[in-house]
């Protein structure tokens, strides 16, 4: 006999609302329908504040678009979590939409750690950033094994490894939503090899830990380049975000059947993502305020040059530069695997090239940062208040 998956909703649906005969129909889930909108608008408005702050002051922007894409993260879990628990039948749909854009986020913050890197060089000659590394061991669990930095296999390697993720991580979710339209996902049911959700969850968890750990490896070859920078802290503010909602996910599912019962129109995994939907709404107004922290502005600020705001949005939303990323690293490693003298060359690699960040005055790398090549918002050159934040390479 085929094995089934058990229901996520009950048959029965609650046909009342907030107004009953006249009176208030105040219950145990609408009292946190109130608290997660609550929490949910609070976290837009503070997350507001944060992005209009640096669009106010766009004075770099290939650090700072990166910067406004991980600010929207609180806002986009905590509204998307708002609506998971609202629309509680259709919960896994926004929890696989909300799981797709923290490979957005880690991305962004391995780009926006490679410029901080580039900055701190005169001249922005990043390939000074990379040249004076000597081979070391690679950290645990792998710490047996040692690499060179200046191999240019190396560093592509290391930033597709980072990348990956936000290919992998929306094919999973697009695949689990397919799944689930066909019944054959069983997110809230025991873990089968008949279901899909087990081998969804397996690629995740794979591509998560590889991002994850390449971070981390790229931390410890540049953290004397990051400091000041407040690196530890931008990177917490993010891992935490994916840490709570993982882990009190694991939790409020393993309480199912035990803790938590089912009710007459709630399923026990509803509540169970009930919960979970409330406690990310909460904890989200945290990590907002975190974040404005993290990434404070006021190293952008420049006195007396505010920019406008439709630029820095428009550079935020439009991802050309990861599909520069991917594309270039793609073209790197089919030009390795063919034996292409340029991909096995024996010099000292170009930081610059490998990582597609500024170099130095005269030097042909710049023609390929141009405002086309990165897509950056076309900002008039010619304007004082914007000459700064309008050039994508520094000079």
């Amino acid at each position: 006999m085929a094995p089934t998956c058990p229901s996520d909703n009950t048959i029965a649906v609650d046909q009342s609302c907030f107004w009953s005969s006249g009176n208030l129909n105040w219950d145990q889930h609408r009292i946190g329908w109130a608290i997660a909108g609550g929490c949910a608008v609070l976290t837009v408005l503070i997350s507001t504040i944060s992005v209009m702050r640096h669009c106010r002051n766009y004075t770099k922007p290939k650090e700072q678009r990166q910067i406004l894409r991980i600010l929207y993260m609180p806002p986009v879990h905590a509204v998307i979590s708002f609506f998971s628990y609202r629309y509680f039948r259709s919960y896994t749909y926004y929890a696989l939409i909300a799981a797709a854009y923290e490979a957005v986020t880690l991305s962004s913050f391995l780009l926006l750690l490679i410029e901080f890197v580039a900055g701190t060089a005169s001249g922005r000659d990043a390939t000074q950033a990379i040249t004076r590394k000597d081979k070391r061991p690679l950290p645990i669990p792998l710490c047996c094994w040692r690499y060179r930095p200046t191999k240019t296999y190396f560093m592509y390697t290391l930033k597709w490894s980072v990348l990956q993720y936000v290919i992998i991580r929306p094919a999973v979710s697009i695949a689990g939503i397919v799944c689930q339209v066909y019944n054959v996902l069983c997110q809230s049911g025991p873990y089968s090899m008949y279901f899909a959700n087990v081998y969804l969850q397996a690629v995740d968890f794979a591509s998560t830990n590889v991002a994850l750990y390449a971070l981390l490896l790229f931390y410890g070859l540049t953290k004397e380049e990051l400091t000041g920078r407040r690196p530890l802290a931008k990177f917490l503010s993010i891992k935490l975000v994916m840490m709570f909602t993982f882990y009190q996910s694991f939790v409020f599912s393993t309480l199912k059947g035990r803790v938590i019962k089912a009710t007459e129109y709630w399923t026990a995994a509803n509540i169970a993502d009930g919960l979970n939907a409330l406690a990310i709404c909460i904890e989200m107004v945290f990590f907002s305020v975190l974040m404005m922290w993290a990434y404070t502005v006021n190293e952008y600020k420049v006195a007396g040059n505010k920019t406008n705001v439709w630029r820095p949005l428009w550079d935020s939303i439009n991802y050309w530069d990861f599909v520069t990323e991917i594309g270039g690293s793609f073209k790197f490693f089919f030009n390795y695997a063919r034996g292409a003298s340029s991909a096995h060359s024996s010099k000292k690699s170009d930081f610059a090239q490998a990582f597609g960040v500024g170099v130095g005055h005269g030097q042909m790398a710049n023609k390929s940062l141009t405002e086309g090549s990165i897509r950056l918002a076309p900002y008039p050159y010619s304007d004082p208040h914007n000459a700064d934040s309008a050039s994508p390479v520094s000079s």
